[in-house]
This record gives C-alpha cells, structure tokens and sequence, in this order.
C-alpha cells in the first residue's frame, strides 16, 4: 500500500499557511478546520482529523490572495466554486465557495529508460526498456510540498448585480467553474474572458438564473414562488417572459 501524508505533516503544513496569511490584515480571516465524515474516516480512524485551512476574504482582495496562494504557496488546482443566494440575510444575501487543492509532491512510481545504442543501424528498433523504482520519502516532505485543501469564502451585501474577481487566468480549473456559478446563480466574475451559459439553454432570458430564490417554478400548471414562505417579495427579472 502507497504511503500517505500524516495528519500532523498536513497539520503543520496548515499551520505555516495561517503564520504567512496573517500579513494580509484584517481583510482575510484563516483557520485550521478538519474533515470529520466521510466513509474514507469510517474505515480509517486516523484520517478524522485531516486539517484543512478555511478562509474568509473580502471579495475586493480575492485575486491578490489567489494569486499568493498560486505562487507563493503552490496551490495549483481549482476543484470547485459553489455560489449561494441568501435572500434573508442583508448583511450576505450572496456568497461564493472556492475550493482549492495543493496537490503537492507526486511519486513518479517508474522511470523508463531506453536503451537507443543501436540507433545507427538502418531500421533501429528499441532493444530494451529499464524499468528503474523511484522512490520519495513521504515521511520528510514537508512545506509547500505537502498536499493540502483549501476553502476561501466570500460573501456579498445585497445587491441586484453580484459579483466577485475572476481567478480564470489563475486556475484552469476555475474557468468551468466561474461559468456554472454565473449561469445557475447569477453571481459574475469581473474579468472572466467568454463567459455564458453552459447548463442553461444558450437563448434563455436575460437574468435568468434558477438558483436565484426569486425565480418562480414554471412546469405544468404549477406557478408558485421558491421563497414565499420566507416572505421574499423581490420579482423576478423575467417575469412574464418564460412560460
């Protein structure tokens, strides 16, 4: 069985992000949380307290910390962006998740090593390949070397045009992601280059986004609102313009 990174080598790797991110100032808040289900921790007891570093930003600030995140700590892999409308709550009627991943040092498993000493001849052929075991002591990698998630929050005041910087340019991964979150929740990325629908038909009405709690259910005969036990009395963009 391959070996795994301990909880106490990620537990230090955590630690060492929240010394270096204290230098941001009160606009970005971190700390250590940990993964506590899953059946993974079911079957093995040790990996409950696998720590990963939440994080609270201010959306203004979110490029300038993605940015720390890619290059100063090798955070190289966006897996996630979940956006998040909550009507009831002024002070955060929107919100933005991204999860991020360090994926961190990689066993190469094998090196394959050719033998070409007979690439003079006139029809050469690869006599052997070398299989040659390459080993890394997971034991001693430690830093920016070591596997580590991350969770960056972002919440946004009440407003009829959500939006947050765009990290497409940072993460690859990030580019999917930013388009789903606008075409299902509303929520924009500033600086995102080709944004549109990828769930939604691409002729849908502009402003139309289902996840919003204002948009009404449009099926059958049934009309009524998401959000009219929550007393949400906000109309849809497209009222009347989808049947």
């Amino acid at each position: 069985m391959a070996k795994e990174v301990s909880s106490e080598q990620s537990q230090l790797a955590a630690e060492d992000i929240l010394a270096d991110i204290a230098d941001f100032g009160d606009s970005v808040q971190a700390e250590i949380r940990y993964h506590t289900g899953g059946c993974r921790t079911e079957r093995r007891p040790e990996l409950r307290k696998r720590p990963y570093v939440y994080v609270d930003v201010a959306a203004g600030d979110w490029r300038k910390l993605a940015l720390w995140l890619k290059k100063s700590k090798k955070v190289d892999h966006c897996s996630m962006i979940t956006g998040i409308h909550w009507p009831d709550n002024p002070e955060a009627t929107w919100q933005v998740v991204v999860h991020l991943m360090r994926t961190g040092v990689k066993n190469p498993g094998f090196v394959v090593k050719v033998d070409n000493s007979n690439l003079g001849q006139k029809n050469p052929k690869v006599s052997k390949k070398i299989l040659k075991e390459t080993r890394v002591d997971i034991e001693s990698i430690s830093g920016n070397e070591v596997p580590l998630e991350f969770e960056i929050s972002m919440v946004i005041p009440d407003t009829r045009t959500p939006s947050v910087p765009s990290v497409s340019d940072i993460w690859v991964g990030a580019d999917w992601n930013e388009k789903e979150t606008w075409d299902l929740v509303g929520i924009d990325f500033d600086g995102h280059k080709g944004m549109r629908r990828v769930l939604l038909p691409h002729d849908s009405p502009t402003g139309y986004h289902p996840l919003q709690k204002q948009h009404k259910l449009r099926y059958h005969d049934f009309n009524e609102m998401y959000d009219d036990a929550q007393g949400f009395g906000r109309k849809p963009d497209d009222m009347g313009r989808v049947n």
